[in-house]
């Protein structure tokens, strides 16, 4: 099994739907309680019984796999099927935590609009699938600003593409890795180094490089509060600039690479440079979570944990949507 973000398991539903299998894609639409995974996680089934994505821990998944190979979604228009305790069609199967789950199957013959959405996603842009229940008809739309995922019991709609940005600054390995972290958690990644030794024949599948002066790319990138920023480059000639600039947007995350001397070290370097206490307190520095972590692969991890820990604290302040969750 593969947990596999939105991108993933669109790649595997085009590329088995171009070699002429039909897929069964799920989603999941409503949860209640202790559900392992939220509104709009996704799963992509071949006809042979292989899937990415999840919408479960695993029990559900299995559940799945057994009543699409039984036919039962086979040629059938799109269809909503409840999980957990005291469901009346799979009793036996009850999620570990406790909760309940409703997800909405569909049976896939045709890749075109599921190509759509990735060539979208690539693009680093957003684009909404809408399913109507009652007819079946699936569409794509231009997304709504504030839009992330609704169901109405009539109608599913679905915002793919990145809704959350992240700019590097500076590039090395533990850029590379953070950046890899970052594309599976549907950021739209973008790497800024203004030094020719760094830029030249370095990449990162799926990320944008730039070669501005970090200070200079900040203003034009406009940083919103879906965006995090941060500086690896361990170069206060290349991020000092940068990071009074960031602290001056409304960036979710901003964090800093270095140990807590260097740390120290900058911080004074940046009041010089006209930055208030208040602004500082934004500043994550050594950025990411103390996991007592050493190699770019650790530090890599350390820093995603705390995009993924400062995101959900977000998403969790904010309004419940109308599936009734934040």
């Amino acid at each position: 099994m593969d947990s596999g973000s939105d991108s993933e398991v669109l790649r595997a539903a085009v590329e088995w739907l171009d070699q002429g299998v039909s897929i069964t894609l799920v989603t999941v639409v409503r949860t209640w309680g202790s559900a392992p995974r939220r509104p709009g996680a996704l799963m992509v089934m071949h006809a042979d019984g292989r899937f990415v994505g999840s919408v479960s821990g695993g029990c559900i998944e299995d559940d799945l796999v057994q009543r699409m190979l039984r036919g039962e979604f086979e040629r059938q228009p799109p269809v909503l099927i409840d999980y957990g305790v005291n469901t009346s069609k799979s009793p036996h199967i009850g999620l570990p935590c406790g909760g309940r789950l409703q997800l909405l199957v569909e049976y896939v013959e045709t890749a075109q609009p599921l190509r759509k959405l990735l060539e979208t996603m690539n693009a680093h842009q957003r684009i909404s699938r809408r399913v109507c229940m009652k007819t079946g008809e699936v569409s794509l739309h231009p997304p709504a600003s504030d839009e992330a995922f609704e169901f109405d019991g009539e109608n599913l709609t679905k915002v793919f593409g990145p809704g959350w940005r992240l700019l590097i600054i500076g590039a090395g390995e533990l850029t590379r890795r953070v950046a890899q972290l970052a594309l599976t958690l549907d950021y739209a990644v973008t790497i800024c180094d203004s030094r020719p030794e760094y830029a030249s024949g370095w990449e990162v599948e799926g990320a944008e490089f730039k070669t501005e002066t970090p200070s200079d790319l900040i203003p034009g990138f406009v940083p919103d509060s879906h965006c995090a920023i941060l500086a690896l480059a361990h170069a206060p000639v290349l991020e000092d600039d940068a990071l009074v600039a960031a602290l001056n947007t409304n960036a979710f995350y901003i964090g800093a690479l270095g140990s807590h001397k260097n740390h120290q070290a900058r911080v004074k370097r940046l009041r010089r440079l006209g930055v208030s206490d208040s602004q500082l307190t934004q500043l994550d520095g050594p950025a990411g979570l103390d996991i007592g972590s050493h190699t770019p692969a650790e530090i890599a991890i350390a820093i995603a944990a705390a995009l993924v820990q400062t995101r959900n604290q977000i998403k969790q302040q904010r309004p419940l949507d109308k599936t009734g969750h934040g």
